[in-house]
């Protein structure tokens, strides 16, 4: 999209000159007030289903189409996009995904039961791995130093791709599944969704959407604690996202995130307050850019067809 960049300021660039002409040549005529920037509601493609959000560094997101794998691109600044990689078709979606400062975005590949590395300049796909045979639904994904992490919502498991010295993608055959155990009750319903770190990055958070429990696991073990929030729960939670001891957790249903402050540790917190918005559609994930928050709404209430309109909604940390 760095092409579509540069002929994009090329545009704008021009059109200022021509605004200013006519304000000289024609006093009578009233240049038309720039559109706000950072705007509240971005448009994605109609019939694209997201449901992740990767961001940055800088003001440009990914977004993945649960219908095709597709991953679209957009700017926040201007909310400008388009589809930079295309996904492997129908039957491989591209669930949660998650950028790192290489270039990459790992993408969780939901029913597909597999996971997908992507070039965000070029869309190529760098590398692919088949993380399980049985019935998942391969849903998110948090990168951590030296690991990428998935969770299977589907099977009581974690999947782990170690990186290598300076981020070398792994072999299929060094991928790891995690079994979790411990205080970990999968249930019927939809179970394993979000994942983050602790704040103290030694251990891994993941939320049931099911149960709305939290749970801390030890990523060596699988031992799974449950998180002691007092009477809160994270009924329907979905994606996770964690800023120093701020955990923002969507509750994609229920159409609003839950701030939780975490105790260092991971093992206990307290649900501090909502974040609500009218543009809600059941939203899914969640990414942060300055004191803002991006949330792409998943309609998962609404029958979709090749012509419904999806959105992502920005909301302030603070409202």
């Amino acid at each position: 999209m760095r092409n579509a960049r540069s002929a994009a300021r090329l545009r704008l660039a021009s059109l200022v000159v021509a605004g200013l002409v006519s304000a000289t040549s024609s006093p009578a005529v009233v240049s038309a007030a720039p559109a706000k920037p950072f705007p509240e509601t971005l448009a994605l493609p109609d019939g694209f289903q997201p449901e992740g959000i990767a961001l940055g560094p800088g003001p440009t997101a990914w977004l993945g189409s649960r219908v095709d794998g597709d991953i679209y691109e957009i700017e926040l600044r201007t909310g400008t996009g388009e589809v930079i990689s295309q996904g492997p078709g129908q039957g491989s979606p591209s669930v949660d995904l998650k950028s790192d400062r290489r270039g990459r975005l790992f993408v969780a590949g939901g029913s597909a039961g597999d996971a997908r590395v992507v070039d965000t300049d070029t869309g190529e796909i760098l590398a692919s791995y088949r993380l399980t045979s049985g019935t998942s639904f391969v849903n998110d994904v948090v990168l951590t130093r030296r690991a990428v992490w998935f969770t299977d919502s589907f099977q009581a498991q974690l999947y782990k791709l170690p990186l290598g010295r300076a981020g070398a993608l792994p072999e299929e055959s060094e991928m790891l599944t995690l079994p979790l155990t411990g205080e970990w009750v999968q249930g019927a319903g939809f179970g394993a969704n979000g994942i983050t770190r602790t704040p103290e990055g030694k251990a891994l958070l993941v939320v049931n959407s099911t149960s709305g429990l939290l749970s801390r696991v030890d990523p060596a073990t699988g031992v799974a604690t449950v998180v002691d929030l007092g009477e809160a729960l994270l009924t329907n939670g979905d994606g996770l996202l964690l800023r120093g001891r701020t955990l923002y957790a969507v509750q994609n249903r229920d159409n609003r995130i839950a701030v939780v402050r975490l105790h260092p540790a991971g093992n206990g917190g307290t649900v501090r307050r909502y974040i609500t918005s009218d543009e809600f559609d059941a939203p899914t994930t969640v990414a942060r850019f300055g004191h803002r928050l991006y949330l792409p709404n998943g309609r998962l209430t609404t029958a979709p067809t090749p012509s419904t309109p999806y959105t992502v909604t920005q909301v302030p940390t603070r409202r």
